[in-house]
């Protein structure tokens, strides 16, 4: 008999969640059966899009996210005891699963060697943040080698791959985030500008960093940050819309005629969910890994430890305090 913990969304969010919107609870799991496995999570994620998903479950549902666990009993030779696998689990210590009967979009799948990699990065760099970079970026933006690319959100988990995967691809690459010190460390890994939403004069800082204007914008944030870069893009340039994070935790920010560039500036605007890419997972995997191997992708994870710990760790990366990849560690 196991016993596994679990985190419900105990109250509708409103602003920021807070300690009120969550509650833990214990859950006896049936026996494990034909075509089924017992997971055991190690690593648990917190991502921006489980804030505005949520809304659509309703109180009482466990909360919704990936996980890396180990498969610790198993009646599914596809997932041997002692594999590890990325499971779309929810806030769960503990998971009996059917791959059968889950969503087909996002199936379980034990995770590729990563060799002397944390498997950690099944959650960020070589899992959906990497893909969604990956196929995100560069089959909607298609970006050419000395273009201008633009990525808000630039120090999370899916912007700092977007900027390093641009530069592999010879673009020039400015980054918006949140701080000083985010702004420094995506130079590290190779932005060739940063800008600081918080202090500085964004259009104008754009306009230093791109003087000929803006060809490809990976958009995180939405609100005022997209209207400013969308204002300084060239004709027929591309936008990626990956989220609107600004917009999740208040009332959205009031923009002006949000229309008129997409109409004198041929613009091509696409939104989209990676799930769309579920037949190439593992290319975006493969490569993102092999850009690890040849040093040209880095990474950097924010770990929180203890499970107890989950709504704290969400609520933290909302608020932008993560570097990179946001996770739980078990």
């Amino acid at each position: 008999m196991v016993v596994a913990k679990k985190w419900i969304y105990a109250k509708s969010f409103t602003g920021y969640p807070t300690d009120e919107n969550f509650r833990l609870e214990e859950e006896t799991l049936a026996d494990v059966k034909e075509n089924e496995f017992l997971a055991e999570a190690i690593f648990l994620s917190v991502d921006p899009y489980m804030r505005p998903y949520m809304l659509q479950y309703p109180i009482g549902s466990t909360m919704i996210g990936g996980q890396v666990a180990k498969v610790v009993e198993s009646k599914n030779a596809k997932f041997p005891v002692g594999a590890y696998v990325h499971g779309n689990f929810g806030w769960r210590t503990h998971t009996v699963c059917n791959p059968n009967k889950g969503d087909p979009n996002s199936p379980p799948y034990v995770l590729p060697d990563f060799g002397q990699e944390p498997l950690s990065l099944g959650l960020g760099m070589l899992g959906m943040p990497g893909n969604t970079a990956y196929f995100g970026f560069l089959e909607i933006c298609q970006p050419k080698q000395g273009e201008t690319v633009v990525v808000s959100g630039a120090a999370g988990a899916v912007g700092s791959i977007v900027g390093q995967i641009a530069k592999i691809k010879g673009c020039t690459v400015i980054g918006i985030a949140g701080s000083d010190e985010k702004c420094d460390w995506i130079k590290t890994i190779g932005f060739d500008h940063a800008i600081n939403y918080k202090t500085a004069d964004i259009d104008a800082e754009l306009k230093k960093a791109a003087p000929k204007g803006v060809d490809c914008y990976f958009d995180n944030v939405g609100g005022k940050i997209t209207e400013i870069v969308r204002g300084q893009m060239n004709t027929l340039g591309r936008i990626s819309v990956c989220g609107t994070v600004s917009c999740y935790n208040q009332n959205k920010a009031m923009v002006s005629d949000p229309q008129r560039d997409f109409v004198w500036k041929q613009l091509k605007q696409q939104g989209f969910l990676v799930w769309q890419w579920t037949e190439r997972w593992l290319e975006g995997i493969q490569q993102n890994f092999k850009w690890i191997q040849e040093g040209k992708l880095k990474y950097r994870e924010t770990v929180t430890e203890g499970f107890e710990n989950m709504p704290k760790a969400f609520v933290g990366m909302l608020k932008g305090e993560n570097f990179g990849k946001a996770v739980v560690k078990v």
